[in-house]
């Protein structure tokens, strides 16, 4: 395979290097995203609120486990969004119908996951709202 004119292998050696190289690819992909995508920078300002709401409440380690796999199920996909987005970038330069609901449905999941998110967060942190305002 060939990758912008040099030649392209998969390295299927294992050990530390290939390890360490692998996290500091993910940790430039995240970078770039929340550099570059207003929504993860929307998704990791939320994720704060909450975090720092678990705190204020005290909130159980069953909400704790709760609240951060749906922190983490809306960031990853976020991630996978951007990159679909990239992708179809790459492949088309002009809008064309496919390429339109690629990112579409990449941006639905986003929603649809962000909506269930909320329902969650609302459902944990619900109770502690009513008894702090004494409601």
């Amino acid at each position: 395979m060939e990758l912008l004119g040099k030649k392209f292998h998969r390295n299927k050696k294992f050990g530390i290097r290939k390890i360490k190289k692998s996290i500091m690819n993910s940790l430039e992909g995240l970078i770039k995203g929340y550099s570059e995508e207003q929504s993860l920078t929307i998704h990791f300002v939320m994720s704060s609120i909450v975090v720092l709401l678990g705190i204020f409440f005290k909130i159980n380690r069953y909400e704790w486990v709760f609240t951060i796999i749906l922190m983490g199920l809306i960031l990853c996909i976020e991630l996978l969004n951007t990159a679909i987005e990239a992708n179809v970038d790459l492949t088309t330069a002009r809008i064309h119908p496919l390429a339109k609901e690629a990112k579409d449905v990449g941006s639905a999941a986003t929603f649809i996951m962000s909506i269930f998110a909320l329902i969650g967060e609302i459902i944990i942190f619900y109770p502690y709202f009513i008894e702090f305002f004494n409601i």
